[in-house]
Order: structure tokens, then sequence, then C-alpha cells
């Protein structure tokens, strides 16, 4: 649970400079939002929840 609040904070702001600095359209990132959204609820979900979670366990994993 911690891993997917953190992810969507740290998206959230990435998204947030997107629109500010980036030229990224708030119409643009509306849709990017809906398709996640739709792509939650599809079949795919678990692969992408599973692609996550070992992104998540590499970074967590790195030494510096």
């Amino acid at each position: 649970m911690v891993v997917n609040v953190s992810a969507v904070v740290l998206l959230a702001i990435l998204v947030a400079l997107l629109v500010k600095k980036g030229g990224l359209k708030a119409g643009h990132a509306i849709v990017c939002t809906l398709l996640g959204f739709y792509l939650a609820s599809s079949s795919v979900a678990p692969a992408v929840s599973e692609l996550a979670a070992n992104v998540a366990r590499l970074i967590s994993g790195i030494k510096v």
C-alpha cells in the first residue's frame, strides 16, 4: 500500500511539473489520467502492477 501511495504522489507531482513547465496541456493530462483508470480495470492491470512492484524493488535495492 505504501508503494502505491508513494507512486501516486510521485506521478501526480510529475504530471503537475509537466503541465506547468514541460508544455503538457491540462487536456492531455486528463486523457492520461482516464487512460490509467481504464487500464486499471482491464485484464492488463495485474501485469502493470507486477511491473511497478518489480521496479520499486529494483530501486529500493540500489545502494549508492
